[in-house]
């Protein structure tokens, strides 16, 4: 075990010097997808400034919180980020436009081992409303045009359930500015319901084990008994981590190792940079996201 431990460090020590030669980065930049707090985000995120700089031999470590998912894809797609963790649907806007624009590397596992999580739809608790079928007639709201379970997903598979376009079954719908503001606004009664993003792994009054009703509660900012599940999607894959295709494949390689072995070298920074509780990440390549990639391609074209 020792001399695994030993020949680990080695391989990695080669790797981060090889990253740094190879590719004469100053800086590393980080986007972070909109629809939190951003304040929340940038905390969330700062474990990374601290531990990146010296990992992959660079000066520092920027971090670019964006408004909303589309900041974060147009970075990418401009190639003035380095590396991002995005939703699938996000990923495969990306993917549409220019499928050599980023590589998809890692994705989370979660507790129970599954690679997917979920879309939710919740309202006010004393709505009286306790399934979908009750939500006739009434006003939804989604996430963020560029949110998988936000809104790709609902949009997608809502009409098949439902026998019926969205904009036949719902009197409205519209967006809330990203999955934690959306949530705010369906408890102040700008929306009947919204959907957001939950691993679906766990118990409803905990927010679940991770995703955005997680988080909420997590910072105090949202109690469980005042909402009630409506509708829960099919498993969605998990959203994948990416990285600048032109970046050196040295640097690739040491960002990679950097954030497998994150969840058992920092459990903390792993938690805080996926919001929640996982159990590690797992190779993915574009091949995984093809479902979600057809998907937008069918709904939106891109």
């Amino acid at each position: 075990m020792l001399k695994k431990a030993l020949f680990g460090a080695v391989a990695l020590g080669a790797l981060m010097i090889g990253a740094a030669q190879a590719e004469d980065l100053k800086e590393f930049r980080i986007g972070i997808l909109g629809g939190e707090n951003e304040a929340d985000r940038l905390r969330n995120f700062a474990c990374m400034t601290d531990k990146l700089p010296a990992v992959l031999g660079v000066e520092k470590v920027s971090l670019f919180p964006a408004a909303d998912y589309d900041g974060v894809i147009q970075g990418l797609l401009g190639g003035t980020l380095d590396y991002a963790e995005l939703g699938a649907s996000g990923y495969a806007k990306i993917y549409l436009e220019d499928p050599e624009a980023v590589e998809p590397i890692l994705t989370t596992v979660q507790t129970d081992g599954s690679t997917g999580y979920h879309s939710v739809m919740v309202a006010r608790r004393d709505s009286g409303m306790t399934e979908l079928a009750d939500m006739k007639g009434r006003k939804l709201g989604f996430a963020d045009p560029d949110s998988t379970s936000g809104f790709l997903v609902p949009a997608v598979t809502l009409p098949k359930q439902l026998g019926m376009p969205v904009d036949a079954f719902f009197a409205e719908t519209g967006f809330g500015g990203g999955h934690e503001n959306l949530v705010l606004e369906v408890v102040k009664g700008t929306f009947d319901a919204g959907t957001t993003w939950a691993s679906g792994v766990g118990d409803f009054s905990d927010g679940y084990t991770s995703g955005n009703l997680h988080k909420m509660v997590e910072k105090g900012i949202l109690d469980m008994d005042d909402l009630v599940e409506l509708w829960k999607s099919p498993l969605i894959p998990n959203g994948p981590i990416v990285v600048r295709s032109s970046m050196d494949d040295a640097m690739k390689a040491t960002f990679k190792a950097f954030m497998m072995a994150l969840p058992e070298s920092d459990p903390e920074c792993f938690a805080a940079i996926q919001g929640g509780d996982f159990a590690r990440y797992t190779e993915v390549t574009p091949a995984f996201y093809e479902p979600i990639i057809d998907a937008r391609r069918a709904k939106i074209g891109s």
